[in-house]
């Protein structure tokens, strides 16, 4: 082979070998990327985890904050608060009756006809008005839970508890007056008195609470309040997989140009977390479609498009089932979880029949939500118990169920 011959075959091998290591280094970057991202995803999953061990602490933990909550006041975060009801629907009620919803600056104004002989609502009218601006001097927060609990209660007699999931989350439930100690004296004919737990600011070094969630909570406006509440209602959860996203860019460049919107709080309501959690399409096209209407991304790869999901079903699965455990911990305060045996969850050998009434979107509207919190109560309880455990979707406590109330109190007098 002449020089010049070999001076082409040796610059061939040296382009060749340029290409080869371009294309080295381009796979490396690549698999480096991907690493940090699954590191950052899977370092994520491992704080949130709730094992059914770790689920029966917080169980156990907000029967503790209960039980010191009713011992009295400022003796827990959990308020524990009166509610002085202690007469609830059961179905007989007859008549027409009237009730004001007053929420921030709207009123509404229900009309319930109610039919007696069973729980028969024949008729019912609402009318909505806005109440003039110069007219509202604060705002006020209607008890919920209490209507929503008057609503089960006048559907199904087992009805023990209420627990309101949506943009924000509070429980109330029915306990017996001897058991409330910061009131002794405390006289009801009926001998119990629904509670409103304020479960909301529930705490428990048992909660997985992850580097996020902390973050979160120093830049509230309420920090340290409500820890409960911002693991597991609809407020925040969007707000959660919007900042583990952000940190997902920050060590990675899968979201290209428009990682930067990932930095705006809240940008990503918890709606649209659902609605990326859910799609189901090969190609995750929902996905897609709500990431670049949100965060003006375009082009993102399937393998991108399933880490979102991914996150998104981290945080949705935890928020279930703690949730779920602070329902547990209710029937285990008033005895109904099956962990006393006859005493506790049995009749005459029978497993004893709870129900719960929930209202609000997370476990209405909110699927996969709905399936991980029924998962749980069954991993907590077992089979045995947890079939007798019935989660009921409850409709306008706070109008209606005022009504329900009204009526109950009417017809025993």
């Amino acid at each position: 082979m002449g020089r010049v011959g070999l001076g082409v075959a040796v610059g061939c091998a040296v382009v060749t070998c340029a290409i080869a290591a371009a294309l080295v280094g381009r796979r490396a970057r690549s698999w480096w990327r991907w690493a940090r991202v699954v590191g950052v995803v899977g370092q994520f999953e491992e704080d949130c985890a709730t094992p059914v061990w770790k689920l029966r602490q917080v169980v156990d933990a907000m029967v503790v904050e209960m039980h010191a909550g009713l011992a009295s006041d400022g003796g827990s975060k959990l308020k524990m608060l009166l509610t002085f009801v202690d007469t609830l629907p059961d179905g007989d009620e007859d008549g027409v009756y009237y009730a004001l919803d007053l929420r921030g600056t709207s009123c509404r104004v229900l009309k319930v006809q109610l039919g007696g002989s069973g729980p028969k609502i024949i008729n019912h009218k609402v009318e909505q008005q806005q109440i003039p601006e110069e007219l509202v001097s604060s705002t006020s927060e209607v008890n919920d839970p209490v209507g929503t609990l008057a609503v089960g209660h006048y559907d199904d007699a087992d009805t023990v508890a209420a627990v309101i999931i949506g943009d924000g989350t509070n429980a109330c439930y029915i306990e017996r007056s001897d058991a409330i100690i910061k009131y002794q004296g405390l006289l009801t004919d009926s001998g119990f008195m629904i509670v409103n737990m304020e479960w909301g600011n529930f705490w428990s070094s048992h909660l997985p609470r992850t580097s996020y969630d902390i973050a979160l909570d120093d830049e509230s406006p309420n920090r340290n309040d409500q820890g409960y509440e911002k693991m597991i209602s609809g407020m925040y959860l969007g707000e959660i997989v919007r900042r583990v996203l952000h940190r997902i860019a920050e060590v990675s460049e899968i979201f290209g140009d428009s990682a930067h919107h990932l930095s705006v709080p809240f940008i990503l309501r918890t709606p649209l977390m659902a609605a990326m959690h859910e799609d189901d399409s090969p190609d995750l096209r929902e996905v897609g479609r709500i990431l670049e209407e949100s965060l003006q991304t375009s082009g993102l790869s399937l393998k991108t498009k399933m880490i979102v999901v991914r996150v998104c079903d981290i945080v949705t699965r935890r928020a279930a089932r703690l949730a779920a455990a602070g329902i547990i911990g209710i029937l285990k305060k008033i005895g109904r979880d099956g962990s006393g045996g006859v005493a506790s969850g049995r009749t005459k050998g029978k497993p004893r029949r709870t129900v719960v009434a929930i209202e609000r979107g997370l476990y209405t509207n909110y699927s996969m939500f709905r399936v991980y919190m029924n998962e749980a109560i069954t991993d907590i309880l077992g089979e045995e118990i947890a079939q007798n455990v019935v989660l009921r979707i409850s409709e306008d406590g706070a109008g209606i169920g005022a009504a329900l109330l009204a009526a109950a109190y009417s017809s025993k007098r």
